[in-house]
């Protein structure tokens, strides 16, 4: 079998500065007698120099068109941008973020050209947790809480709420709606900011499991529609950390609901890279990050942790590796398949998206309503 190269292109989503491999991940794919390419200055928005990636056996290119056409596999931080389905073809696999659900686009440019499309956010272990969306997933909680806390400022646009509060002051009251990776995350940064938080979800084993991790500093409800209107209506700030594997968000905050909020209160809304969990919400970006409806200030980026892309790359890349070193060895894709966990990543292969959940939510996603 001949020797598997690994393309990392720059990334060229609005102000991602991710990379998708780092000089570690070379080494080790180097090791085994994978080639690397990487287009020049991909990993400087991270901190890591072309110098770097020279050092550990990288080799580099001037152009993404390079990086594609050598690349048996190419590896990347986010889902496809329009300006590179030219580069897609037959017997290509591309591993990254893909999120089709939210982008049933980039499942048609995929398709058409016939590329094998592993998607991070797919691959699932046995006891159903998703080990390459977490560590992200981690930084989007954290970041979340962050974010919100900067946009209450008055001159940011917000309520002019600290979410500490003072002595004497009543804090900022926190609404995080899922308690996975992203809403616990949330949550337990906003309690270590001395806010009021109220962590919902459906799953009471996963609140009793939060309850004693936090010891009651964060208040957990059992998620229904009633619970969640009173508690938005006096929020200052509400984060959407809803997750259903591979499909849509579902729609947990109305717009009802929105119009009951505090005026100037702040919606972060992390689920928009699976369509979003709030019903007057749209993808936003770093460039431009909120917009205000109803009064309220609405923040949804789709990739929140390229924000802090030298941590963001350092910890999704620790996941990705035995992933990548897994499907770069293998001597086939099927072979590679034999790991049950990389299997549920392929979402799309041969023409046609192969994923039961991610095909449901695209065809519900085009079908009339």
């Amino acid at each position: 079998m001949r020797t598997q190269v690994v393309g990392v292109p720059a990334e060229v989503k609005n102000n991602e500065y991710r990379v998708a491999i780092t000089p570690d991940g070379v080494i080790e794919l180097g090791h085994r007698g994978v080639r690397v390419v990487i287009e020049m200055g991909a990993g400087v928005g991270a901190g890591i120099h072309d110098e770097e990636f020279l050092a550990a056996g990288a080799e580099l290119c001037e152009t993404a068109q390079e990086v594609w056409d050598q690349a048996d596999i190419v590896c990347k931080v986010k889902e496809p941008q329009p300006s590179e389905y030219q580069f897609f073809r037959e017997n290509l696999t591309l591993f990254t973020y893909l999120h089709l659900a939210a982008y049933p686009e980039v499942s048609v440019a995929l398709c058409e050209a016939g590329v094998t499309g592993i998607a991070y956010e797919t691959v699932q272990v046995a006891d159903g947790s998703l080990p390459l969306l977490a560590p992200m997933s981690e930084v989007a909680g954290r970041m979340a809480t962050q974010i919100g806390a900067h946009f209450l400022q008055r001159e940011n646009g917000g309520r002019g709420v600290l979410l500490g509060g003072a002595p004497g002051v009543r804090p900022g009251r926190v609404v995080v709606l899922g308690a996975g990776n992203v809403g616990w995350n949330s949550a337990w940064i906003a309690a270590g900011m001395e806010a009021e938080v109220l962590l919902f979800d459906k799953n009471l084993d996963r609140l009793r499991w939060v309850d004693q991790i936090h010891q009651g500093r964060i208040m957990t409800l059992a998620s229904n529609r009633g619970a969640i209107a009173r508690a938005v209506a006096e929020a200052d700030l509400v984060i959407g950390g809803v997750l259903v594997a591979g499909g849509r968000a579902p729609i947990v905050v109305t717009e009802e609901m929105v119009k009951s909020m505090k005026p100037r209160s702040v919606i972060v809304d992390v689920a928009i890279d699976q369509g979003g969990c709030v019903e007057t919400i749209h993808e936003t970006t770093h460039a431009d990050p909120t917009y205000e409806l109803h009064g309220v200030l609405h923040y949804a980026v789709g990739n929140i942790p390229g924000a802090v892309p030298h941590t963001s790359t350092f910890a999704l890349t620790n996941a990705t590796l035995p992933y990548l070193v897994t499907l770069a060895t293998a001597e086939s894709l099927d072979q590679a398949c034999t790991n049950e966990a990389l299997a549920l990543g392929v979402n799309t292969r041969g023409g046609t998206v192969v994923h039961p959940v991610v095909a449901a939510a695209i065809a519900e996603a085009s079908s009339p309503h």
